[in-house]
């Protein structure tokens, strides 16, 4: 598999390691120092491109990998308002597209049994929940795109909340759900869900202890994406295809 790295960050050093050990080869980088003298013949070499850059960029990059008929796997996150845009723009271009607030499988996961857990918690009203997620002083949106993924989980599942807020030491507006984002140290990321009540609390956490996990993740969904060029895909469909390859 030939891949194009838009963004060679640590995340992006960290995914070419990884694709090369796996056997791929790295046809094209860009970053912020040569993205003006990348041409379109370049990136149309790769089978697949890999994006974790910013999210100033990151929709312009996305629809440059959609006009070259490239599929494009997404890890950059802060860009979700212009989500209807870059799906619509993909359709109509009929490129592929795989977007996931994190890669990690255990982050997902997580993500499947904090859904769970919401429908189980939503019949005791006694427990209020709360979510903290915890990131590396580099990280520059907050809350994480994964600490949203999981508030939109509950939010699905959960009948008493009706959206959540960043918790910025204001009181909270009934059904609302408090989200805590701390940056601190190089931490590569703590996502936790707490129910607490007047008698005990119930939490669910993940931990990551580095960013290797994001990166294993994003070049399997870079092998996945090979040959499916139309479309919009996420974790959800790697799962499924993964399970229906074990059996």
């Amino acid at each position: 598999m030939k891949i194009a790295l838009l963004g060679y960050g640590k995340m992006g050093k960290m995914i070419e390691r990884i694709a090369e050990e796996r056997g791929h080869e790295i046809v094209l980088i860009v970053d912020e120092h040569n993205r003006k003298k990348c041409t379109d013949e370049q990136l149309k070499q790769a089978d697949v491109a890999i994006e974790f850059t910013m999210p100033t960029v990151a929709v312009e990059n996305y629809k440059w990998c959609m006009d070259c008929s490239v599929p494009v796997v997404s890890g950059t996150t802060g860009w979700l308002e212009r989500w209807d845009e870059v799906t619509d723009y993909c359709r109509e271009k009929e490129g592929g597209f795989f977007y996931a607030s994190n890669f990690s499988v255990g982050v997902n996961i997580f993500f499947h049994l904090n859904k769970y857990l919401a429908r189980l918690m939503s019949a005791f009203g006694d427990y209020k929940v709360l979510i903290e997620e915890t990131h590396h002083i580099h990280k520059l949106d907050a809350p994480s795109g994964t600490a949203i993924t999981i508030a939109e989980g509950i939010l699905d599942n959960h009948s008493a909340y009706r959206a959540w807020e960043l918790n910025e030491g204001k009181p909270m507006g009934e059904g609302v759900l408090p989200v805590t984002a701390k940056r601190m140290g190089e931490v590569p990321g703590i996502h936790g869900v707490i129910y607490k009540s007047p008698v005990d609390e119930i939490e669910i956490k993940h931990t990551a202890f580095s960013r290797e996990g994001f990166a294993q993740g994003a070049v399997l969904a870079a092998e996945f994406m090979v040959g499916k060029r139309k479309g919009v895909y996420g974790m959800d469909d790697l799962f499924a295809e993964q399970l229906n390859t074990d059996k």
